[in-house]
């Protein structure tokens, strides 16, 4: 009798560049070829990361989503109006029926009912069908609504308390789902208080951090200007969530101090014209660098003299270990899964949520380089462990 391989089927919007694509990739490099057939199903066929997905990996782009995806993030109003200018009137009434209700009763999972109502179903038959970056509305419903499964799971990459979701909807999507996968166990916790009956079917997952593939790319050489200061660099799609505005206002405090600190922003985002505001308001132009998203920030972490998280919240920080991974002093606000990921004062530093104290740790680890050296020390352990957890995500992902 042949071997037969899993049939999976992953679902995510593109492959920006971002942690979530970047954790699917790191996930799909621990799964065995030769037993996975694996499709990557994408809202959007596009994305800095499009070119890394391995090349045994089928991918397919949603063709039926640019029909939907103007109802989805446009206005009501609008589309109301694109239906009478076209003369729909039926699908203009049944529209303001079902918004209004659905407002009303605070529940969008009967928007979402009728928004994906022509949708065609995937006629394919898949062993596992995740929606890998929950919560995401749109693929949460696909997943639980249009995809036949033998088990159908949802991949929670975020702490929901701090994310506007709708608890009707996403009670009714969670009990469509065999498992609800996160990537934190306060994230956990968090995902329970807000949505109780998730609760028997949620287990934690945490992200793969593939070790040596992050040392070897760290060996290409990076910042091509002269400065001899203090580099810091921190990684993240270029939001408010990401605290990047905490860091122009920390760097102010430094450079107002004295302190030859040059601070290095890697990534991309709708917020970089808010950050471009502030740098010019603090006088930051040659000191706060936006150097934009990039495929391989490791060499960038790798030549820090310190790695700063800032973000005001997060499910499951990549970045955090892949900065472990090199052995790098860090900074890192107190989010969601922090304190799971770096035991403070031993192999990084956690503070509150404000450039202020942002600003004191940074100045204590520049004023005391003896206590950067003794983190990197406690940090060179850190590879055993990083590849100890690897190993045991890999048996829980074949047991999945």
């Amino acid at each position: 009798m042949g071997w037969i391989m899993k049939k999976v089927l992953f679902m995510i919007s593109s492959m920006n560049i971002g942690g979530v694509e970047k954790s699917l990739l790191s996930l799909l490099s621990i799964i065995p070829r030769e037993e996975y057939d694996i499709t990557i199903y994408m809202l959007e066929k596009k994305g800095g990361f499009l070119e890394y997905v391995p090349e045994w990996v089928k991918v397919e782009e949603a063709t039926w989503f640019q029909k939907i995806k103007p109802i989805i993030m446009q206005p009501p109003l609008k589309t109301i109006r694109n239906y009478i200018k076209s003369k729909q009137y039926f699908k203009a009434i049944s529209f303001i029926g079902v918004y209004l209700l659905s407002k009303k009763l605070d529940d969008r999972y009967l928007y979402y009912c009728h928004v994906f109502r022509d949708v065609p179903k995937d006629q394919n038959t898949y062993d596992v069908a995740i929606s890998y970056q929950g919560p995401t509305d749109i693929i949460d419903y696909y997943i639980s609504h249009k995809i036949k499964a033998k088990k159908t799971m949802t991949w929670v990459h975020f702490d929901v308390s701090m994310h506007q979701i709708n608890i009707k909807l996403y009670t009714k999507l969670y009990s469509m789902f065999n498992q609800i996968i996160i990537v934190s166990q306060e994230a956990k916790k968090r995902l329970i208080e807000k949505i109780p009956s998730a609760k028997e079917k949620t287990k934690v997952f945490l992200n793969i951090v593939p070790h040596h593939l992050i040392n070897e790319m760290a060996k290409e050489i990076t910042f091509d200007d002269s400065f001899n200061g203090i580099r810091l660099v921190t990684v993240g799609r270029l939001s408010k969530e990401k605290g990047q505005d905490l860091a122009v206002e920390a760097l102010s405090m430094l450079r107002r101090d004295g302190y030859n600190v040059r601070w290095y922003c890697i990534g991309d985002g709708n917020y970089r014209s808010e950050c471009e505001v502030l740098i010019e308001q603090y006088n930051l132009k040659e000191d706060f660098i936006l150097l934009g998203a990039t495929t391989n920030p490791y060499p960038f972490i790798k030549q820090a003299d310190i790695y700063v998280q800032t973000s005001r919240h997060e499910g499951y920080c990549l970045t955090l270990a892949e900065a472990k991974c090199l052995k790098k002093p860090i900074i890192s606000t107190d989010f969601t899964g922090a304190v799971e990921q770096i035991e403070n004062y031993q192999t990084g530093f956690i503070v509150g949520c404000s450039a202020e104290e942002l600003y004191r740790e940074i100045k204590f680890l520049i004023d005391y380089p003896e206590e950067r050296e003794r983190v990197i020390n406690n940090l060179s352990n850190s590879t055993i462990e990083i590849n100890r957890s690897n190993k045991a995500q890999k048996l829980q992902l074949e047991r999945m």
